[in-house]
This record gives C-alpha cells, structure tokens and sequence, in this order.
C-alpha cells in the first residue's frame, strides 16, 4: 500500500458517512412540496373566488 493511501482512503470514507448522515436535502424536497401544495391550493381557492365575485358583480350590473 502506498503511503498515504490509507489516509485518503479514511477521509474519503468519512466524507461518504456524513454525506449518508446529512438529510437537509430531504427536509429542502419536503419544504418544496409542502409549498407546491399550499400554491396550488391557494390557486384553486382563488379561481373560485373569482368565478363568483364575478357572477356577483354582472348581476349588480345587470341590475343597474
């Protein structure tokens, strides 16, 4: 073995474990899915706001 090899070897394998152990980038994914959610639900609540405030609005229109 050369030397120096097994203290490449041991660094690279502890860069490997704390990669393994790192779960940020699971918790960023599950944030971003939470807000797509939340996003989409808004959306929908809004057009369906709208679509009656605008049936509301011609039929005062009309009315007037």
């Amino acid at each position: 073995m050369r030397p120096g090899f097994a203290v490449k070897e041991g660094w690279m394998r502890s860069a490997l474990m704390a990669l393994r152990a790192d779960a940020s980038g699971a918790t960023a994914i599950e944030y971003a899915l939470i807000a797509g959610l939340i996003s989409v639900s808004i959306l929908i609540w809004a057009m369906s706001i709208g679509t009656s405030v605008s049936s509301f609005l011609t039929s005062v229109a009309t009315s007037l």
